[in-house]
Order: structure tokens, then C-alpha cells, then sequence
């Protein structure tokens, strides 16, 4: 039995109840909070967005935030970023197969870089998310890992911000990351 099974009223009064600018996901049987990320991660954010709104295909829309579950339910992520079929906004509930995600794109928080780079790379490869992009703008890099199979992802493709990064079908366009902005030292 899954955590959210076991937990099922507790996660959903947390759900409910957890204050404006406060995220809430879950891993197995880890609960997750962030509060709202600063005004630089939105910028990154909002420069790859932009990119990704010209390439992307015409049945899918944008997404920021969107609960992505896996079958069983033990695991639920929102990714910054994500790209989904028109079709599955219209269902009910607040929750989308993670299966129908494009991509998962995040910007690394610069206090918890380890939900990104460890829980999330490991988590997204098991959701089968065919595409995960992270902007780390503590280090100036932006990573895209493919080719998912089971808890990892195969292909890692690493540049530096002011390059640009080839991202692969169905979008296919070169990312220009010279607009990106680190964090503060």
C-alpha cells in the first residue's frame, strides 16, 4: 500500500490547507513542501517557457505546477514546467498521468537542489517522462537527461548558461540560454 493510500485524508488536508505559495508533492513515503521560489527562478522560468511555446506541438499545452501521478499512486510531482495533451485538462480532478508529459522542466531552488537533482531526476525517470531539463542557476548550467528506463535516465546532455542546447522531438529547436540568470552569490 502506497504512502498516499495509507496517508490519504492526511495528504489531502494538507493538500487543501497548505497556504498560498506553498507546493506540496509526495515520493514514496516522503512529503515534500516548498514555499514560492524567488523572483530569478520565475525569469529562467518564464525565458525557457517562451522558447518552448513556439516549438511546441499543437495538441499539447503548458502547464506550471501540474500534479503528474504514476498509476499506483506512489508518486506525485509538479513539475515547474511540463507540456500536456489539450485533452487532459479538460478531465476531472487536479491530477495528470505522467506518461502524457512532454518534458519535466525545473529551475533548482538554491536551498534545496537535492529534491531536483536527486528525488526528481530519480522520479521522472520512473514516471517515464521522456524528457527532463534542469536550470541550476546556482552553477549556470542547464542539464536535459533522456531516454528513461526504470530509476534513471541514459542520455545527459550538459551546457552553460549563454549556449545553447539542442532540445530533441517533438519540440526540436536549439534552447538559447544566454538570457539566463544566475542566483546571488
Amino acid at each position: 500500500m502506497s504512502f498516499y493510500e495509507r496517508h490519504r485524508d492526511f495528504v489531502e488536508e494538507v493538500l487543501r490547507t497548505a497556504p498560498e505559495g506553498v507546493r506540496v508533492e509526495w515520493s514514496g513515503d516522503m512529503l515534500v513542501m516548498q514555499t514560492t521560489p524567488p523572483n530569478i527562478h520565475q525569469l529562467n522560468l518564464g525565458l525557457v517557457q517562451r522558447q518552448f511555446e513556439r516549438r511546441v506541438p499543437d495538441d499539447y499545452g503548458f502547464s506550471g505546477n501540474s500534479a503528474l501521478t504514476t498509476l499506483d499512486v506512489t508518486k506525485e510531482r509538479s513539475p515547474d514546467l511540463t507540456y500536456l495533451p489539450i485533452a487532459s485538462f479538460t478531465r476531472e480532478g487536479n491530477t495528470t498521468p505522467a506518461e502524457e508529459a512532454l518534458i519535466a522542466v525545473e529551475v533548482v531552488s538554491p536551498s534545496n537542489a537535492g529534491n531536483d537533482w536527486v528525488d526528481k531526476l530519480r522520479d521522472y525517470a520512473v514516471m517515464r517522462v521522456p524528457l527532463y531539463l534542469i536550470i541550476d542557476p546556482r552553477e549556470g548550467t542547464v542539464t536535459l537527461f533522456s531516454e528513461p528506463n526504470h530509476d534513471r535516465y541514459h542520455v545527459r546532455h550538459d551546457r552553460k548558461f549563454g549556449d545553447s542546447m539542442r532540445i530533441p522531438e517533438p519540440f526540436d529547436f536549439d534552447l538559447d540560454l544566454s538570457g539566463l540568470v544566475r542566483y546571488p552569490s
